[in-house]
This record gives C-alpha cells, sequence and structure tokens, in this order.
C-alpha cells in the first residue's frame, strides 16, 4: 500500500501493513459516521425531511452535530481497562456492533431522538478507535515503519468522510445507510484473524503467544524474532511493565509527566486548530462564503483533497520526521485561517468579494492538506510514542477525552460565534489557537522518529540520549532482515 517499495526489506514487512491496514478499516466506518452530518444536515432543514415530518431545528442539529464528542468521553475512562483486561484485538472486533448499529438508526429512524442515539454510538466508535488504533499500530510495528503505518489512520479516516460526501450527494438518505452498514462487516471479518500485539501478550507473560504474534508479523524471520523478543523483554523490565498500570502512573516521573503532557497538547492543538469543524461544517461554510460552487460539490473537493494529504503523510513521515512536519502543519493551517478572516472581514464590511469566490475552496483545500500531512496523522503517532506501553492505553485515552471535550465546544460554539460576532472572528480564534500550537510544539516536542522506547524516554526524562546508537540498531535491524 502506501509507501510499500518493491525492495525486499520493504517486501519482508508486508504482515505489518496487512494488520495496519485491517485495523484502519475502523477509521474507515468512523469516518463515515463523522462525516455524515455534512451532507445530511441541509436535507434534514427541508420541509421534505426524510426523517420524520417536521424540519428539525438550529438546535436539533447544533445536538447532532456535537453529541458524539460527548459519549466519546464517557467511553474513553473504560476504553483502558477494555483493552488491557480483553487484550487489542477483542477490543477492536467489538467496534463493528456499534457502528453497525449506528446505521441501523440512521436507516430507520423516524424521528431526531433516533438520530441522537445513532450519534451516541457514533461517539462511542470514535472513542475506541482514535484510542485503539494509534495503541495496536504502535504494538505491531518495528521503528522503520511506525510512523508510517500509523500515519494510516488519518487516511482511513478522511477516506471514509469521502465515501460519505459522495454517497451523500448522489444517493438518498437511506442508501447511505445501508452503504454504511457494509464496511463495519467487512472490517470485523479481515481483523478477526489478525494477531494480538506482541508487547501486550508479553506484559500478560504469555511469551509463547508473543512469538507467534511476532513470528507472523515479522514475516517468519526468526533471528529477527529471537532479537525482538530479547528487545523488549529488556524494555518492558526497564519500565516496569510487570505492575498494574493506574493512572497515577502517568505522574510517576518526569519523562512520564512530560509525555503525557505532549500528548495533551498535540491532541488539543488537534481540535482547536478547527479540523472537526471542518468535516461537520464544509458545506455550511462555503454556503455562507457564497462560493462560486455548489456547497456539496466543495466539500466533495475538499475530502477528496484530504486524502490527498493524508496518502502523502505515510511516505513522508519516516523522512521529515514528526517535529518538522507538525511545524509546517502548523503554519499552513494559520495561513488559511487567516485567509478566511481577511476574506469574511471584507464582505462583513460590505466590500465586493466576488472576484475572490474561489478563495474559500483554495483556503479549506490546503488547510486539509497541512492538517492531514501533519498534525492530524503526527499527533497519533507522536503520543503513542512518548509514552510508555504500559500506561499508552490510559495516556491516549486521557488525551482523547481532552481533544473531545475541545471538539464538543469548537463544534457547538462555531456557529454561536459566528452569528453573534461573525465568521471572520471565528477563524481569527482559530488562527491564534493553531500559533500556539506551533509554539508548544517547538519548545516542548522531541523528534521521535527512528528511535527505540528507551531513548526517547531517557530523552524525556532529561539524560542524554545517544541517536547515534539508536540508529545503529535500527540499521542493524534492517541488514539482520535483508540477509535472512
Amino acid at each position: 500500500m502506501l509507501g510499500l517499495t518493491c525492495d525486499r526489506y520493504k517486501f519482508d514487512k508486508w504482515p505489518q501493513y496487512a494488520a495496519a491496514i485491517a485495523i484502519n478499516l475502523s477509521a474507515v466506518f468512523s469516518g463515515m459516521l463523522a462525516g455524515w452530518p455534512s451532507p445530511t444536515i441541509p436535507q434534514l432543514v427541508k420541509p421534505d425531511t426524510p426523517v420524520g415530518t417536521v424540519p428539525m431545528t438550529e438546535d436539533q442539529v447544533s445536538w447532532l452535530s456535537s453529541v458524539a464528542g460527548v459519549s466519546s468521553i464517557c467511553v474513553l475512562p473504560f476504553y483502558g481497562w477494555l483493552a488491557e483486561r480483553f487484550g487489542r484485538k477483542t477490543t477492536g472486533c467489538f467496534m463493528a456492533l456499534p457502528a453497525a448499529a449506528s446505521w441501523l438508526f440512521i436507516l430507520f429512524a423516524n424521528n431526531f431522538y433516533h438520530l441522537l442515539i445513532s450519534r451516541l454510538l457514533t461517539g462511542l466508535v470514535h472513542g475506541i478507535c482514535f484510542s485503539l488504533v494509534s495503541v495496536y499500530v504502535s504494538e505491531i510495528a518495528d521503528e522503520s515503519v511506525r510512523g508510517q503505518l500509523g500515519s494510516f489512520l488519518g487516511f482511513g479516516i478522511n477516506l471514509g468522510i469521502f465515501i460519505t460526501f459522495i454517497c451523500g450527494a448522489t444517493m438518498s438518505y437511506h442508501s447511505v445507510a445501508i452503504c454504511g452498514i457494509i464496511v463495519p462487516l467487512i472490517f470485523f471479518g479481515a481483523f478477526l484473524v489478525m494477531p494480538e500485539t506482541p508487547i501486550y501478550l508479553m506484559r500478560k507473560g504469555n511469551v509463547e503467544k508473543a512469538t507467534r504474534s511476532l513470528m507472523w508479523l515479522r514475516n517468519n524471520d526468526k533471528v529477527a524474532v529471537d532479537r525482538e523478543l530479547l528487545q523488549l523483554e529488556k524494555n518492558l523490565m526497564e519500565i516496569d511493565s510487570k505492575k498494574s498500570s493506574r493512572l497515577n502512573d502517568l505522574i510517576s516521573d518526569r519523562g512520564t509527566i512530560k509525555g503525557f503532557i505532549i500528548s495533551l497538547g498535540l491532541f488539543g492543538g488537534q481540535q482547536t486548530s478547527g479540523c472537526s469543524i471542518v468535516i461537520v461544517y464544509t458545506a455550511t461554510i462555503f454556503e455562507v462564503a457564497k462560493s462560486s460552487l455548489a456547497p456539496n460539490s466543495a466539500a466533495i473537493i475538499v475530502a477528496l483533497v484530504q486524502i490527498i494529504g493524508s496518502s502523502v503523510a505515510p511516505l513522508i513521515i519516516d523522512r521529515i520526521g514528526r517535529r518538522a512536519l507538525i511545524l509546517l502543519s502548523c503554519a499552513g493551517m494559520t495561513i488559511c485561517h487567516l485567509m478566511f478572516f481577511i476574506f469574511f472581514t471584507l464582505d462583513r464590511h460590505n466590500y465586493d468579494v466576488s472576484p475572490f469566490s474561489w478563495l474559500p475552496l483554495v483556503a479549506l483545500s490546503i488547510y486539509s492538506i497541512a492538517y492531514c500531512m501533519g498534525l492530524g496523522p503526527a499527533a497519533y503517532v507522536v503520543s503513542t510514542e512518548v509514552l510508555k506501553p504500559d500506561i499508552a492505553s490510559h495516556g491516549v485515552s486521557i488525551s482523547l477525552i481532552f481533544a473531545l471535550l475541545l471538539s464538543f465546544v469548537t463544534t457547538k460554539f462555531f456557529p454561536f460565534v459566528s452569528i453573534k460576532f461573525g465568521e471572520d472572528y471565528s477563524f481569527f480564534i482559530l488562527a491564534l489557537f493553531c500559533i500556539a500550537t506551533f509554539l508548544f510544539t517547538f519548545f516542548l516536542v522531541p523528534e521521535t522518529k527512528g528511535r527505540s522506547m528507551v531513548s526517547i524516554f531517557e530523552e524525556l526524562n532529561g539524560k542524554k540520549c545517544d541517536k547515534k546508537t539508536a540508529n545503529d540498531e535500527e540499521n542493524f535491524d534492517k541488514n539482520s532482515s535483508i540477509q535472512t
């Protein structure tokens, strides 16, 4: 798939790619559910609404747009326990159930409350998906492809959004729901045959199953598997992973606290950059901006651009590095928000902006590329790299709770701020948040590309890390795999 070259070293890693693609099918149906409001809301507020007999009010629409974040927040405190108690694989398979149920409620809905239940189930899917996918991928991938496979999450989400935008513009309300039910079923069948992560199995003391898992993931390279098992055992002993993980372990030492702060900051930066607003209100933004394109057509173009951006991310995240990508991403998003700020300011002061009717599409397209190539995927990758395996589930869950709270606030109050003060103020606030995330990354976030867990944790604890040694170990792994 993306980033998979034809040399033998990369080909030998096909099981890792297969496992990453399988788990990211959940990102596809999660993205489809996330993108559902954009093409559907305009239908729900019309007199000939497909749900019930009365058009929905603005308040009801705002709840459908934002309530998924509330249920995500409710499920996330239990995600860490589920992932540790039942394993990453079982927790992943469970996701298919609420996803299919959410589409069934959409399909048979005849009032607002049926759709509200559907959106609550959507939030449950989001909460597990966004937490589990990044943790699972980080635990099955070796350092050389960890960033690449980790960035598949953004591609899967954007692919799902694009599919929903296309279906919403070309198919009936009920046909979209039928298509949505199919993807969770495909995911369940594909992920059911994937292995549990070796790190989880080792932490549970099941060395035999961990060995079998690694043998499959490393394409039966016994030399590499034996070496990795020894390294895993060493790493897990160093981070004292045999004890039961607790929430207060997130503040157990300086490095852990710093890693947790980095995770909170990056996930918070995602939401305050306006990513949820773009997903939910794309068509509405173009309608308000009096774009030269039809709102749904413009939304499809933006979704396609998001796919392009997220498909490039796996190719460059292990080349350019996570930190540089986040910085470039924040700078690009800031510029785009300022373009919107200027456009809406001129429009509010009755200047003729018709010669610039193309600007909203260009600005939102550039924003989408900047987000999907940088902050979008990199936040998930870096968060799992700066948190120790025994607390990664808890740390990512809490970070996502924080992000989803911000998602709820931004999607709920974006239309309120825009109506009360003007769209230009809304985008100026988003630009300020992007600047804040840029500064946060510049001063606090380390580069984690191609580095072992131990070297990253040593740097977070303020110790001098031998990056040359880490790179030598990576090269040794590559050479061993090639020779084998």
